[in-house]
């Protein structure tokens, strides 16, 4: 079986940058256990599949697909930087002709658009709640130690925590952070916690803020000690952020090593876009 695989980063323009994710496109049914074998090799934070819904489809002139995102580990109900890859696989390389995609998932129906330099995401949005402490402090305290912690807010929808650090840090604090994320497994076994995103507010010093908040994202839970850019972490964090800020238009980063710039608009209905650059870096064709 010869499969067409790609490498694409994404929330990024630059290659290297950003959240790698696989792509595999699917002719036909692959063998359930095939795509966790799959992700496991390519040991990518995520490896996506695109199939085919119908025997007639085609990857070029056809608007929607099945899409399913696999970790190392486990296959997950969301990710965004695997969506966005999977978009920019199409568009750029099969050269898909239409300029709205869907695909079917877990997460419901998503859809990605292309625009003149970039892809935006349709996204569900989801609210975090105010969490008492001492449900989690354990947690906290092995992930960042005695760093000091402003706000703490639970995703049910999602089973990811959101920890705020103090005001009084700055981006630089948070990018040299040491967080002790393989631990975490110890600490929280129950399935309630799947992901930890640290979080912080941007500073305007007088001026139009750069971005208006940073963050990091770890998800041992699921095979992923950090991840480089989350788009499903942006999924709490716009909801988060934009009560906070009282914006609906906000331009976030998440401070991995490798980095990546996510421009967030929170729309009427109740949903989010996300929109980033995608730079496809790796094809080929996968023998299994």
């Amino acid at each position: 079986m010869k499969l067409p695989i790609f490498i694409a980063d994404a929330f990024t323009v630059k290659a290297f940058r950003g959240n790698p994710a696989a792509v595999c496109l699917l002719e036909n049914q692959l063998d359930e256990d095939m795509h966790q074998k799959i992700a496991r090799e390519m040991n990518l934070s995520e490896t996506a599949f695109i199939r085919k819904l119908h025997p007639t489809d085609n990857f070029t002139q056809s608007s929607c697909f099945g899409l399913r995102w696999f970790t190392p580990a486990s296959e997950v109900p969301l990710c965004g930087h695997a969506t966005l890859a999977s978009a920019a696989v199409l568009f750029y390389k099969i050269k898909n002709v239409n300029s709205t995609l869907s695909f079917i998932t877990l997460s419901g129906e998503l859809k990605a658009r292309r625009t003149e330099d970039s892809i935006v995401l349709d996204f569900p949005l989801y609210p975090a709640n105010p969490m008492d402490s001492c449900e989690v402090d354990n947690l906290i305290k092995t992930a960042i130690g005695d760093t000091l912690v402003q706000d703490i807010r639970y995703s049910p929808d999602t089973r990811k925590l959101l920890v705020r650090l103090s005001d009084t840090y700055d981006r630089s604090f948070l990018e040299n952070l040491k967080v002790n994320a393989q631990n975490l497994l110890q600490v929280e076994n129950t399935g309630k916690v799947k992901g930890l995103i640290v979080t912080l507010k941007g500073k305007s010093d007088g001026q139009i803020p750069a971005f208006d908040f940073y963050s990091r994202y770890f998800a041992p839970w699921v095979g992923v000690a950090e991840d480089p850019v989350t788009g499903s972490a942006h999924t709490v964090l716009s909801s988060y952020w934009s009560q906070q800020l009282g914006k609906k238009n906000m331009h976030a980063f998440q401070c991995s090593s490798r980095g990546g710039e996510l421009e967030i608009c929170l729309r009427s209905d109740g949903r989010v876009d996300i929109k980033g650059g995608a730079a496809v870096v790796l094809e080929g064709t996968l023998a299994a």
